[in-house]
């Protein structure tokens, strides 16, 4: 499974786009700078924690997704291969990690590649739609951070609505035993999807909000050790416009896309200047090191390296 040339390119210039505009903006404010206190220090040690508290959350809820979606594994692969696939989507293009993940837990459980693949898939749904909404709460409400108009969070609550819509319209209309062929198609990758639909989709979108609402406080605690003061509420819209800026096609790490969008958060809470250049590198240094850094650490010594997993890698875009 690998990403066509031309979206590879393309994400690639995405990416110069950003970073160059990015570039030039912050080569016009003050200098940024580490943080000046021992109690900055301290803010930015909570920052790491509240980072790895993160990631755990994040692989207990794909330990649940898996779970019911009969898929047998091990609650440490789902821990270990949700910090090595954050790895991989810093490191590698296309969200590469994501393929990793598969391709390993793939060779150590029984079902399909495809079948796992639906569980990944179900994740990026729920955080879509999960910061989609929070996008739409957090603009109406007027916090300061969302950086944009009512009419573009009616936009994207529209756009979800419609999506629920047509997703309960064909459920419905699945139930009336349309649509078989069609089902039958999707059914390996799709099939973890559906307990979105059920109630186990409420529990499961209440804790993607806690996830987001912790690299919120990453962001705040980050933003602390350099002494700016964020609300929590303005810390969380920055993090999730960053998050929605990272779903564009752009290289490794989301390089410039998630950049411009966070400081344009920052922007519209009152952060500028080398103030919000600062913010700006301490939120990429707690969010994007430790999971990179311990991914690295978990592939290596825990599933045999990168070369080792190439092939199975390869295999998760093969049918199963």
């Amino acid at each position: 499974m690998r990403m066509p040339r031309t979206s590879t390119a393309l994400a690639a210039l995405v990416s110069v786009i950003s970073i160059a505009a990015v570039v030039k903006w912050a080569a016009g404010q003050e200098a940024p700078h580490l943080p000046r206190t021992d109690m900055g220090w301290v803010w930015l040690g909570l920052a790491l924690v509240v980072t790895g508290v993160a990631l755990v959350c994040r692989a207990w809820r794909w330990h649940w997704i898996l779970r019911a979606a009969g898929i047998v594994h091990r609650r440490r692969d789902a821990v270990g291969l949700t910090v090595v696939g954050y790895m991989g989507n810093n490191v590698l293009p296309a969200r590469g990690g994501e393929l990793l993940k598969v391709g390993i837990l793939g060779t150590r459980t029984p079902s399909r590649h495809r079948e796992v693949f639906g569980t990944v898939l179900t994740e990026r749904v729920l955080d879509a739609a999960v910061l989609v909404a929070l996008f739409a709460t957090l603009t109406w409400a007027g916090v300061a951070g969302s950086a944009s108009t009512s009419g573009t969070a009616a936009i994207a609550a529209g756009a979800l609505a419609a999506v629920c819509a047509a997703a309960g319209v064909y459920l419905a209309l699945r139930r009336r035993g349309l649509f078989e062929r069609f089902a039958a198609t999707i059914r390996p990758v799709a099939g973890a999807s559906r307990q979105l639909a059920t109630r186990r989709g409420v529990p499961l979108a209440a804790w993607s909000v806690l996830i987001w609402a912790l690299d919120g406080t990453t962001v705040l605690l980050a933003a602390r050790s350099v002494g700016v003061e964020l609300a929590p509420l303005s810390a969380l819209a920055v993090v999730v416009l960053g998050s929605l800026a990272a779903a564009i096609p752009a290289a490794p790490g989301y390089v410039g896309t998630f950049d411009a969008a966070f400081l344009l958060g920052l922007h519209a809470a009152g952060v500028r200047g080398g103030d919000a250049v600062s913010v700006l590198i301490m939120a990429r240094f707690v969010l994007f090191a430790p999971p990179t850094l311990a991914g690295a650490i978990t592939l290596v010594f825990g599933y045999g390296g990168l070369r080792m997993r190439r092939g199975k890698l390869d295999e998760a875009g093969a049918p199963a």
